[in-house]
C-alpha cells in the first residue's frame, strides 16, 4: 500500500506567515507540521509517499524534505498546476500509485490517535473505500456521510441542512477503483473537483464505501485559531522552548519559540514563534503566529491573526 498526502494549498488562512513558509512546513510542537502525517503513515505500514505539492511551494516543499529518507519515509513529489480541488489534487498522484491500494492524507490534518485501525478495517471490509468520519456539532462546514450498518450511501459536500452529524474527517483509504470513476466528476460550484463527488461517483457505480468511525481528537490546522489549538493539544498547553531560543520576559501557557529565535516582550502567552524568528515588543504578546523580525508596530499591523 501507498501513501498520498496533498499538500499543494497555498494556506491563505495564515497569511502573511505562510507566503514565507509553506504551510505544511509550520512547526507544531517544534515539529514540522508534515511530519505528524509522516508518523500516522508509519503507524499504517506505509513507508512509500507521493507529496502532493503546488507550483508556488514546490521548491522549498522539496528543499526541506528532500527524499524523505530523514523522516524515515520515501518521498515522490507531484505537482498538482492548479487549485482545483481535492480530487484534481489526487489525480496528480495517479502515476505514482498505479493500480496499488493507496492512502490519501490532507497534510493540515493532525489526529490524536493512530489511523491503523482503519486502513485494517479498509482490507477486511473489501470495500472500494474507506472513509474516516467523525461527529461534530457542525456539520455544515464541512463534506458530510450518510451512513447506513457502517456502509456510506451518500456524501454530500457542506450541506445546507446536513441529515447526518458524521463528518468527513480528512483520511481516506481507496483500492484502484477511485481511477475509474474520477473522469466522471464535475466541477462543483465552487469550480473544484471534489473528492466528495468522487467517492459519490463510487457509490452510484455499485462500489462498497465504509465508513471509519473516529472517536479521538481531530485538528485542522489550516486557521489560527486552530493552528493554535493544535499546539496548546500536542504540547499539552505547558511552555515548550527550543534549548537554543532565547527569551527575555514571562512566557506563559500555549507559548512555543522555535530554534534560534530571541524573543523580548513583557510576557509572551499562546503564541508559536518560526524558528530563526526577533520579536521585540515592550508589552505582552498573545494569539500569535509569529515569523521573521517582528516589532510592536508590526503586530499592530497584520503580523498579529487573533487576539
Amino acid at each position: 500500500m501507498k501513501g498520498v498526502v496533498l499538500a499543494a494549498g497555498k494556506g491563505t488562512r495564515l497569511y502573511p506567515v505562510t507566503k514565507v513558509v509553506a504551510k505544511p512546513l509550520l512547526p507544531l510542537a517544534n515539529r514540522l507540521t508534515m511530519e505528524y502525517a509522516f508518523d500516522q503513515f508509519r503507524s499504517c505500514g506505509v513507508s512509500e509517499v507521493c507529496v502532493v505539492v503546488g507550483v508556488d511551494n514546490e521548491p522549498q516543499m522539496r528543499e526541506t524534505l528532500g527524499d524523505g529518507s530523514a523522516f524515515g519515509m520515501s518521498l515522490s513529489y507531484a505537482v498538482q498546476t492548479e487549485p482545483k480541488g481535492l480530487a484534481h489534487a489526487t489525480l496528480s498522484a495517479r502515476p505514482f500509485v498505479g493500480d496499488e491500494e493507496f492512502v490519501l492524507y490532507l497534510g493540515d490534518a493532525i489526529y490524536g490517535e493512530s489511523l491503523a485501525p482503519f486502513v485494517e478495517q479498509f482490507r477486511a471490509s473489501g470495500a472500494a473505500n474507506l472513509n474516516l468520519v467523525k461527529a461534530v456539532d457542525d456539520p455544515r462546514r464541512f463534506g458530510v456521510a450518510e451512513v447506513e450498518g457502517g456502509v456510506i450511501v451518500r456524501v454530500v459536500e457542506k450541506p445546507a441542512e446536513p441529515k447526518s452529524d458524521l463528518a468527513m474527517a480528512g483520511f481516506y483509504v481507496f483500492g484502484p477503483q477511485i481511477w475509474d470513476v474520477m473522469p466522471h466528476v464535475k466541477p462543483s460550484a465552487r469550480g473544484e473537483y471534489e473528492i466528495t463527488d468522487a467517492i459519490q461517483e463510487l457509490i452510484n457505480r455499485g462500489h462498497k464505501v465504509v465508513a471509519g468511525v473516529y472517536e479521538g481528537e481531530w485538528f485542522d490546522t489550516g486557521t489560527l485559531p486552530s493552528f493554535l489549538a493544535t499546539s496548546r493539544f500536542l504540547t499539552k498547553g505547558a511552555p515548550l522552548v527550543d534549548p537554543t531560543a532565547r527569551v527575555e520576559g514571562e512566557v506563559g501557557q500555549g507559548t512555543v519559540v522555535g530554534a534560534g529565535a530571541r524573543v523580548v516582550c513583557a510576557k509572551i502567552t499562546d503564541t508559536v514563534v518560526l524558528p530563526g524568528s526577533v520579536v521585540r515588543v515592550d508589552g505582552a504578546i498573545s494569539g500569535c503566529l509569529l515569523g521573521g523580525s517582528v516589532t510592536a508596530e508590526e503586530l499592530r499591523d497584520e503580523v498579529q491573526y487573533g487576539t
